[in-house]
């Protein structure tokens, strides 16, 4: 593993921290372009690294009490099934469009990002004494861990909005929660693709080595950094990226 490769993981663990959410989605580029991996193999191996560092970052946050379990329990297990269906999916896709998939992904996370880097109040979450609308949380659920399963995203970007509009969640709480769905997503979609597509997994080891080291950095540097700010630039570079993705699977950059 190069040390680009190294500064790559880092940037990933450090997102995942200090939002919540946003690296995963640049995992899988980075194995494709940086590691010379083929699409398949990079979306399948981008899962033990996105849950490993993700689950790590919620240990961390529960340390802290930012994390709500009963809640990740309730909205991960209806993702998880989602998760292993959508990577069922994705083994008989061809890599060339679930890479095109990820693209158009990564442009709806970078606006999803850019609006919560731009307003000036984090939502208002809903009465925690209300009563949970339970068609739309399996739905967001299940759509979130199809996602994961396709493309191997955690989708950390919209399990947040999710916790926090669907369950009541208060923001910081639901950047740790979502930390622990975005694991138990990715441990569902694994499992449906090992023994179906090769992977490196020393490659994968020293990735998520790199990248926990970045999510340890992330949570506790995240109380010092205008988290706004960054989400703001965080999501310009996911344009970018996806835009790149975009024209190199259409041989535009050919």
């Amino acid at each position: 593993m190069t040390l680009l490769g190294v500064l790559l993981a880092v940037m990933v663990g450090l997102s995942l921290g200090m939002l919540g959410g946003g690296g995963s989605v640049l995992t899988v580029p980075i194995f494709v372009y940086a590691g010379g991996f083929a699409a398949k193999a990079a979306v399948a191996m981008s899962l033990p690294v996105v849950g490993v560092t993700s689950l790590v970052g919620a240990l961390f946050r529960a340390r802290s009490r930012d994390l709500d379990l009963r809640v990740a329990l309730i909205f991960g297990g209806v993702a998880m099934a989602g998760a292993y269906a959508g990577a069922r999916v994705g083994v008989l896709l061809p890599g060339d469009v679930q890479l095109t998939i990820l693209a158009v992904v990564m442009l709806a996370a970078a606006v999803a990002m850019f609006r919560r880097g731009a307003a000036r109040n984090e939502p208002a979450p809903v009465n925690a004494a209300a009563p949970i609308v339970v068609p739309r949380l399996v739905i967001a659920a299940l759509g979130v861990g199809l996602l994961t399963g396709v493309v191997g995203i955690g989708g950390g970007f919209l399990v947040v909005p999710a916790l926090v509009l669907l369950m009541g969640v208060p923001m910081k709480r639901a950047i740790g929660t979502s930390l622990l769905v975005i694991a138990m997503n990715a441990a569902a979609g694994l499992l449906g693709y090992v023994g179906r597509v090769d992977m490196s997994w020393g490659y994968v080891a020293w990735f998520t080595l790199a990248a926990i080291a970045g999510i340890l950095a992330g949570t506790s540097l995240v109380r010092f950094v205008p988290t706004r700010a960054l989400t703001r630039a965080f999501a310009v570079l996911l344009a970018l990226v996806a835009v790149f993705v975009l024209l190199e699977r259409t041989g535009r950059l050919a």
